[in-house]
């Protein structure tokens, strides 16, 4: 399956470097005032030196610490860019992730639900994007994990397009009490993006943020 890595940037780097330009004209401009001062200066009342020692020191410390944060940027720049390189081998990979939304990939989504405990039967919700429950199914939970798919029909049977579906699960317990329960989505991994310093992961028409992987599943 092709799949996509792209990253992007933040415009900090260009503002510490308009800052240096910045940075560098007035202190120019500074010494072209000292310069004149200097020159114009009265014999009866000299400039102060040590106010004038300050000033540069002032300016330098500054300058530096501009320079700094350029470096910084760099390195963040080059630590991002290998970031997303390093998620390339994830492309194709079936994986678990934490999301409430259900990734529906060549007419098939699936739901991992844990085993049986305070819970002994889940309820899955799927709702499209106007909010209209276009399925829904109570599961019965088992020893073990169980896995839930959805071949992408509603409840009349209508084939619905590839894409992302907003998904409820609610626990029940024996009684039919409302009961805590946690489910992963599964799907295939189609592209790795950074936007605004945060990693994310495409699966279909779904993306989560890269800490929401929490499992890489077997027999892709």
């Amino acid at each position: 399956m092709s799949g996509t890595v792209t990253s992007s940037t933040t415009a900090t780097a260009a503002n510490a470097a308009t800052a240096n330009t910045r940075l560098t004209g007035d202190f120019n401009t500074f010494l072209t005032l000292l310069t004149t001062q200097l020159q114009n200066q009265s014999p009866t009342d000299p400039l102060d030196t040590n106010q004038m020692t300050n000033q540069l020191v002032q300016f330098a410390s500054v300058e530096q610490q501009i320079a700094m944060n350029q470096n910084l940027e760099r390195l963040i720049s080059m630590q991002q860019a290998s970031q997303v390189t390093a998620a390339a081998p994830l492309i194709g990979q079936r994986a678990e992730v934490t999301s409430d939304s259900l990734t529906l990939q060549n007419g098939q989504a699936e739901l991992r639900l844990p085993a049986a405990g305070t819970a002994r039967t889940a309820q899955v919700r799927v709702l499209d994007g106007t909010g209209r429950a276009v399925r829904s199914e109570t599961v019965t939970l088992g020893t073990g994990a169980t896995s839930w798919t959805w071949n992408g029909k509603d409840s009349s049977g209508r084939t619905l397009a590839d894409g992302a579906y907003r998904v409820q699960v609610t626990g029940r317990g024996a009684n039919g009490e409302e009961a805590p329960i946690t489910f992963t989505v599964a799907g295939t991994i189609t592209g790795a993006e950074r936007v605004n310093n945060e990693m994310t992961l495409s699966m279909g028409g779904m993306n989560v943020g890269f800490d929401s992987l929490r499992r890489l599943l077997p027999g892709n």
